[in-house]
């Protein structure tokens, strides 16, 4: 039997229609996220209902990855990002990189759960873009450009270091 594909689709037009949308996709992962962002937007990747729901598929399931591309990881670590501390604390789970300098001309940001949704920007610097809970073709095809940028991307080391003053 063939598993009907339910998704919903959004046109998001604000930073509130784009926080929702994150909180939907990664609500229904249930593998993997592939999260590519300039400097993981405050108040978006460091929203509660965000962190639960990444949270929630760390600590359910023992194979879960989370690997997230930043173009400018001193932003998020001097702004103080709590998905960074989150990520500390499931490092098994989730792993950082610093988008390679061949690849920071790629001006869209996005979110990638399962290779079936997706929540897209063309251009980061705004918030209008897209999301749907089940659209595994375009979910893919950007997966397939997140993974090219993920393997000539360094580890961002400094995400991993826990200062102590």
């Amino acid at each position: 039997m063939e598993r009907e594909l339910t998704g919903t689709r959004r046109i998001l037009s604000d930073r509130e229609e784009f926080r929702q949308a994150m909180v939907a996709v990664a609500g229904v992962a249930v593998r993997s996220l592939a999260i590519m962002t300039r400097d993981l937007e405050s108040g978006i990747y460091d929203d509660p209902e965000f962190l639960d729901a990444v949270k929630h598929l760390c600590l359910s399931r023992s194979y879960a990855r989370i690997r997230v591309l930043v173009t400018n990881p001193h932003r998020t670590l001097r702004d103080g990002n709590r998905f960074v501390y989150l990520g500390r604390r499931l490092s098994t789970f989730v792993e950082f990189r610093h988008i390679s300098e061949q690849y920071r001309d790629h001006n869209e940001a996005f979110m990638i759960a399962d290779e079936n949704a997706l929540v897209f920007r063309g251009d980061a610097d705004r918030w209008e873009g897209i999301s749907d809970t089940s659209e595994p073709t375009i979910a893919r095809r950007y997966l397939h450009t997140f993974d090219e940028i993920w393997a000539h991307s360094k580890p961002a080391h400094e995400f991993r270091q826990l200062h102590i003053s």
